[in-house]
């Protein structure tokens, strides 16, 4: 028997939702699993612990990610079968043009997979989306989606008990979903970590995922050159009181000087946010390759990083957590963004 209404502070989905996605799965289908480019914990461990779900039930499924994904993600069950289009680009092609079924997981938008996106757009497959950004798109024949839930990793949970099919929860999927869930919640002290979130962790953990490991594998496994880079960017730090605003900004050389590797700065961005009396905080990392400014916001209490990153930096995401990108150079985007922030300095203050 599964655990369906052990939930109820936090309705999975609404049942018109639930009737659609019970009528897709009802028959074995060939079955694709994508998230969003840059993949992080919870786009990895979301669509890996959906993928071993959907395989208990018999159906064909395949994860692919637009890009690589960092190496402290890469001990998860059965990332050895995720298929990366930027290194497989026919296979990924192909796999995707045959599929019966779409999944979308950890994006809102078809623009948040790169060059994936016209091989999406293209296919004839029907589309779920589970996922849990503002201002969802309007593409997918069912979609789960609520912004107030911690991860999609938690929204799979919760997808899978709506269905009635938590007995199919495995350690291969637990261990997938809680990483997700922790990850996305910066371990648990998010504000959208919620009362249902632990209970939810609590299942993952009865369920095989050992909470201690999942957190060496993640957040034990730097390389000395990423300590170093966190303390190039720690010295890089400048702070506006006056505008309980900190920021971070780390160069190409900065980078290059330290053998980057994709992941490398993950978490830099909350160090800024831990300053006394800042709520609003944002890192700066110029690529060269790309030649943009890639941008991430995080802020406390009611401060709408979403709204910043969309109202000026082509971007968005979640109150508290959002991301974006500039096409100027970093001084311009860095003086940009200075002249912005006396715009906000009311909601800024508020918020502190």
């Amino acid at each position: 028997m599964g655990v369906r209404g052990l939930f109820v502070s936090s309705p999975p989905m609404n049942k018109e939702t639930t009737k659609i996605a019970q009528k897709l799965l009802a028959s074995s289908q060939k079955v694709v699993i994508v998230g969003h480019k840059n993949p992080d914990g919870d786009a990895v461990g979301s669509c890996l612990g959906l993928s071993f779900f959907l395989k208990s039930l018999g159906h064909d499924t395949t994860v692919i990610m637009p890009n690589d994904f960092p190496d402290f993600l890469k001990w998860l069950p059965g990332v050895e079968e995720i298929i990366v289009h930027e290194r497989e680009r026919e296979a990924s092609t192909e796999l995707i043009s045959t599929a019966e079924l779409v999944f979308t997981l950890d994006f809102n938008s078809l623009d948040r997979v790169g060059e994936l996106q016209s091989v999406l757009e293209s296919c004839s497959a029907k589309f779920v989306m589970i996922d849990h950004h503002q201002q969802p798109a309007d593409y997918a024949v069912a979609t789960y989606s609520d912004v107030k839930m911690s991860s999609t990793s938690e929204m799979v949970f919760h997808f899978m008990d709506a269905l009635g099919q938590t007995e199919k929860l495995s350690k291969e999927i637990a261990i997938n979903l809680y990483t997700g869930i922790m990850t996305d919640t910066g371990s648990f002290r998010f504000s959208s970590t919620t009362p249902t979130t632990h209970r939810v962790a609590a299942k993952l953990i009865e369920a095989g995922a050992e909470s201690a490991i999942i957190n060496q594998n993640v957040y034990d496994t730097n390389s000395p050159e990423r300590m170093k880079l966190l303390g190039v960017a720690l010295n890089n730090l400048v702070i506006l009181p006056e505008l309980h605003t900190a920021y971070i900004t780390l160069t190409q050389k900065d980078l290059d000087d330290h053998n980057f590797k994709k992941g490398d700065t993950e978490g830099f961005v909350n160090y800024a946010l831990s300053v006394k009396g800042v709520v609003f905080a944002t890192i700066f990392i110029e690529n060269k390759q790309e030649s943009i400014v890639k941008i991430s916001f995080r802020s406390k209490g009611n401060f709408s990083v979403n709204d910043f990153a969309r109202n000026h930096y082509s971007g968005g995401g979640h109150i508290n957590a959002a991301g974006g990108k500039s096409s100027q150079d970093l001084n311009k985007t860095i003086n940009e963004f200075i002249s912005i922030l006396p715009r906000y300095k009311n909601e800024l203050t508020d918020a502190s």
